[in-house]
């Protein structure tokens, strides 16, 4: 500690000492002491207060805003458990073969299985899921899982060149990754 600060703390305790007595000989002192403490407390009652008030409405807030995400992604596992319908409707569809469609007995039956993947779509878009662009797009790890690598110079590396399953979003959010073939470079 300085010279300086050891005269300063004594000047401060001497000024202390001078006001207790003072104050004990004066009422008026006493009481503006006792005013200036009350003054004191009421300033950190409201300091507590408006912080007590800006933490409860923060909290508000953010319970809100998980409610409007649970609210808005209730539905995923359901979303989920539905592209597999999906994936069987478009298997089956795909390997139809051309003898049955000319069959008209088959084309009628193969007529309501179209117009029944065809309102799924309908219900997919009506409630925000749509299917991740893939072929012709570059990987993004974020929508797209790599299966394997193809060596082709038809696309640039990278590139997706085929999908093998699908992937769909919920809104903005992923329910399942498309399953791809990225292009590489030929050997």
């Amino acid at each position: 500690m300085t010279e300086a600060t050891k005269d300063e703390e004594q000047l401060h305790d001497e000024a202390e000492e001078l006001r207790r007595e003072t104050a004990d000989e004066a009422p008026e002192v006493a009481e503006h002491d006792r005013d200036a403490e009350l003054e004191k407390q009421l300033e950190e009652a409201r300091s507590n207060a408006l912080y007590a008030a800006a933490e409860t409405q923060n909290v508000r807030r953010r319970l809100e805003q998980e409610l409007q995400q649970a609210t808005s992604y209730a539905s995923a596992g359901f979303a989920r458990d539905m592209l597999a319908i999906k994936d069987h409707l478009d298997r089956a569809l795909a390997a139809v073969g051309e003898d049955l469609r000319a069959d008209k007995t088959a084309s009628q039956f193969l007529a309501g299985i179209e117009a029944t993947a065809r309102e799924l779509d309908a219900v997919f878009a009506r409630n925000g899921i749509s299917r991740v662009k893939s072929v012709g797009e570059t990987l993004d790890p974020h929508r797209h899982q790599a299966m394997l690598e193809i060596a082709t110079d038809q696309a640039e590396p990278g590139t997706i060149v085929e999908e093998m399953q699908p992937g769909y979003t919920l809104k903005d959010r992923l329910l399942r990754p498309a399953l791809v073939a990225v292009a590489k470079k030929p050997d």
